[in-house]
């Protein structure tokens, strides 16, 4: 039975904290390097209910793709939802280690395990990492589907593919318009338009699409946007990095008993679509 330094480490291997943006924050957050490691939950959220799964399950360590701290505190009182957590994870002698942007840039990462969920070929990163002479790391992921669809069809595919959400897929763009290429971004993807336009694409799935980037971004180019929730662009990580875990349990002789929360942890939780109207009048006061 390894240690838990000795899962940190491979873990690290994956996904070096030196990888993440400089603004990130990840990397262990509880735990004795010394404890011994049997049973591993991966998540993408480290809330309470997933903390109460992972005590559930007698796990001796969460790897989350989300911070919990990602801007510091001054506290961890359980008075606190976030202190709670912490209280909780180490009166059950639970670790928590955070892989974020450094999984984001990882060859494989998150935007290839999305990309994976919806059966597209990758070609390349959308923002190649400079520090890679191999031009495999970096952020998002330029793909290809092996024959065109439309829009519509892509939208439908990604509803069926991806974890279901009260929001399910937004479109912006012809939905009856063909797709070849697809740039992909897991989790919030509005900031990079600018090279989504510059990979030259038909589409581009993401999530957390804002109003106005999105505006613009459809007057400069026909580029179709798909905008999926946040959390369901990220869960895909969560069984690759678990299979990536489970290959070096192997490898090693540890059997670690790997596993995969299944509990929907986006924060949205019903929707009411509005009602089809061809008003030329606008919108109502």
């Amino acid at each position: 039975m390894p240690r838990l330094s000795e899962v940190i480490a491979a873990l690290e291997n994956l996904w070096p904290a030196e990888r993440a943006e400089s603004w990130d924050a990840v990397g262990t957050v509880v735990g004795d390097p010394d404890q011994e490691v049997s049973r591993v939950l991966f998540a993408v959220d480290p809330v309470q209910e997933i903390v109460d799964e992972a005590v559930k399950l007698d796990a001796d360590l969460l790897v989350t793709h989300h911070p919990l701290y990602l801007r510091g505190t001054t506290t961890v009182a359980a008075s606190t939802f976030k202190g709670r957590a912490v209280h909780t994870l180490i009166k059950h002698d639970i670790a928590l280690h955070v892989a974020h942007t450094n999984a984001d840039r990882a060859d494989p990462g998150v935007s290839d395990a999305l990309a994976g969920a919806l059966d597209l070929r990758v070609v390349r990163p959308l923002v190649p990492d400079p520090t890679d002479p191999e031009g495999r790391r970096g952020l998002g992921r330029v793909c290809e589907l092996d024959h065109p669809v439309t829009v519509r069809a892509l939208a439908e595919r990604a509803a069926e593919r991806l974890p279901a959400t009260a929001q399910g897929i937004r479109v912006a763009g012809d939905p009856e318009a063909l797709v070849r290429t697809v740039a992909v971004s897991g989790g919030s993807g509005d900031s990079l338009f600018a090279e989504v336009r510059a990979a030259g694409v038909d589409a581009f799935l993401t999530a957390d699409l804002r109003h106005h980037p999105v505006s613009e971004a459809r007057a400069q180019s026909p580029l179709a946007l798909l905008d999926a929730a946040h959390w369901a662009t990220e869960w895909p990580w969560c069984e690759l990095a678990a299979t990536q875990l489970d290959e070096i349990s192997d490898r090693h002789g540890w059997d670690l008993r790997v596993h995969v929360s299944r509990t929907v942890t986006d924060p949205w939780t019903a929707h009411a679509a509005s009602a089809p109207t061809s008003n030329a009048m606008g919108a109502p006061n």
